[in-house]
């Protein structure tokens, strides 16, 4: 999965320090695109004595220190170019790619809080921890995670595999944000019946993975089909909803997502 760059390590604990020279500065533009250079088959971020800018320090990784680049002006760098954290998924791996889906959902936070909700007033970055901060109504904010389900629904040798109505084109598994006052077990039970209508029991957990691109933590269980299961399929969410054998499982064409990984440990009798 996207996370999975070990030897590599990447070290989000929270420092005050200056950027200096030779250290990753991660850029974005207004539309949240990260300036990149393609090298050799690898994403290269540019260094801060290619674009100095004010910058925040994001994360670590091998020792390697990325800054995010803030304000609404993106950085314009010789041979580098804007591309989408959607189009490197599709083309590359490792843990350049881990570093700019985090990068991003940390860049989303900064360009979404610049004022305080409560006063108005512009925020100011923490000191002390990663949070926005309001100097004149003490208002303290911090990064914003969204809880989410993957859910692999069996039945005897089938999961229940699914398309999404528009947007993501490849095979996917019941899917869904957990909403206010739910656990994660009942956003499961809720998400399966909402999209299919198909009752669950037996939900247990699988693994879970940070997903940058949208700001979640993504949560995966498997479980089973309570009853015949029948499927309902809410037409609006969906246009594919069926019960598919192992063996006739088509995964999706990289391998950076937990929904991908659920697909292929039950297609290989694992689960």
């Amino acid at each position: 999965m996207i996370q999975d760059i070990f030897p590599s390590r990447l070290d989000n604990s929270f420092r005050k320090i200056d950027i200096k020279n030779n250290d990753r500065l991660l850029c974005f533009d207004c539309e949240g695109r990260i300036l990149v250079n393609i090298q050799g088959g690898s994403i290269v971020f540019p260094s801060y004595s290619n674009s100095p800018c004010k910058a925040v320090y994001a994360f670590s990784v091998d020792d390697e220190a990325y800054f995010i680049a803030l304000g609404e002006a993106g950085c314009t760098v010789a041979s580098f170019e804007y591309m989408t954290v959607r189009q490197l998924r599709d083309k590359f791996s490792g843990k350049e790619l881990f570093a700019a889906f985090t990068a991003y959902h940390l860049w989303k936070w900064y360009s979404d809080n610049r004022f305080c909700g409560k006063c108005g007033a512009e925020l100011e970055l923490g000191d002390k921890e990663r949070s926005l901060k309001c100097s004149k109504c003490g208002n303290t904010i911090y990064p914003r995670i969204n809880p989410a389900v993957i859910v692999g629904v069996t039945k005897g040798d089938s999961i229940l595999i699914t398309r999404y109505r528009s947007g993501f084109a490849h095979n996917a598994l019941v899917a869904g944000f957990t909403e206010i006052g739910e656990t994660l077990e009942e956003t499961v039970s809720r998400e399966v019946m909402e999209e299919t209508g198909v009752k669950v029991k037996n939900i247990r957990y699988y693994k879970s993975q940070p997903w940058g691109m949208a700001q979640d933590i993504l949560v995966g269980f498997y479980c089973e089909a309570d009853g015949d299961g029948s499927i309902h399929m809410d037409e609006n969410e969906l246009k594919y909803a069926e019960w598919v054998k192992r063996e006739d499982i088509v995964l999706q064409p990289y391998s950076h997502s937990l929904t991908n990984e659920m697909m292929k440990m039950y297609k290989e009798g694992k689960i």
